[in-house]
């Protein structure tokens, strides 16, 4: 079995009376921030190695956060996506965050781009990997998977908890078979996320998430669901954060043509598609996703510093 390094961090964080987010750090401890947004399913861990040592390399502190009903995170129910983005900025506020750059796999998609509409000067760039797209109002994509998780969603609604605390249950006793679900899982999926899964590091990566993230509630998946099934809270046209996006052209659970549609209708976005990669694809371009965004990162400052150069009356390079 592939060893997997704990992080260099791990608790929990108070962000209103009665409500903690957990969370998972690794990296440098004092590089520029990166918050990485788990999957549906997934918790705090759901990082790749990759990714886990690139921050190492490249001074960066790398951040996974549970959602509420999931690991160390208290249950909460949020009104609309929009909501997180008050816990983050909280969250960031306690753990001495300024500026930060967010990536979000799957289901934290629709996070990561609240965080990015709500917190412009705080997100300098976002990063989404097969992200889900609205289901209501004029930004909705309709069809496929999408269309049974909204018929699902109002049945969610009253019994996800319940159904939440029965899946929490089944995972503290299935460490013996955890494996071997996974395997099978991978067994059924498209190619590009068999050739991944089959991978030992991502492998371990899952199985680790899995049993210290997720063992202890599991509820998040079922409140994902529900709060996708309704208006986000904002609208894609609102979002003036830079946003890269890559997604597999055989992706098997959120299709390509949902990720086009979402990019063709933010203001500052473009797409990265992966052949041949289906729904997990993104995780084995983990060094690629994190570099685009500290680019941006670097382009912005260096757009801030011409700026405060030009209110000051400093000579710009065009002037030269």
């Amino acid at each position: 079995m592939w060893d997997i390094a704990r992080p260099q961090l791990e608790g929990s964080v108070s962000v209103a009376p009665g409500r903690r987010l957990g969370f998972a750090e690794f990296g440098a401890a004092r590089g520029r921030t990166v918050i990485w947004m788990h999957g549906t399913p997934g918790a705090r861990r759901q990082i790749p190695t990759e990714a886990r040592a690139f921050a190492e390399r490249a001074e960066i502190r790398l951040i996974g956060i549970d959602r509420p009903g999931v690991g160390s995170s208290t249950t909460h129910t949020y009104g609309s996506v929009l909501e997180f983005a008050d816990d983050l900025d909280v969250f960031a506020d306690v753990l001495g965050i300024g500026e930060m750059a967010i990536v979000g796999l799957s289901g934290g998609g629709p996070y990561t781009l609240a965080a990015a509409h709500a917190l412009p000067d705080r997100v300098v760039a976002a990063g989404v990997i097969g992200g889900v797209p609205p289901t209501r109002g004029p930004d909705a994509s309709r069809g496929g998977l999408l269309d049974v998780a909204t018929a699902l969603a109002p049945v969610l609604a009253t019994a996800g908890t319940p159904i939440g605390l029965a899946a929490s249950t089944f995972v503290r006793f299935a460490r013996p078979v955890a494996s071997p679900i996974i395997d099978l899982y991978g067994l059924l999926s498209p190619e590009g996320d068999r050739r991944l899964l089959a991978r030992p590091e991502f492998k371990a990566m899952f199985l680790d998430d899995l049993l210290h993230g997720g063992r202890k509630q599991f509820g998040a998946p079922f409140a994902d669901v529900v709060l996708f099934a309704r208006d986000w809270g904002f609208e894609l046209g609102d979002v003036q954060t830079p946003v890269r996006w890559w997604h597999g052209d055989c992706d098997h659970i959120i299709p390509y043509r949902h990720g086009e549609h979402v990019v063709d209708r933010l203001p500052n976005a473009t797409i990265t598609p992966m052949p041949g990669e289906s729904h997990l694809g993104g995780l084995g371009r983990a060094e690629e996703i994190l570099t685009t965004l500290m680019d941006l990162w670097d382009r912005k400052a260096g757009v801030t510093s011409l700026q405060s150069r030009s209110r000051s009356g400093g000579t710009s390079p065009a002037g030269r």
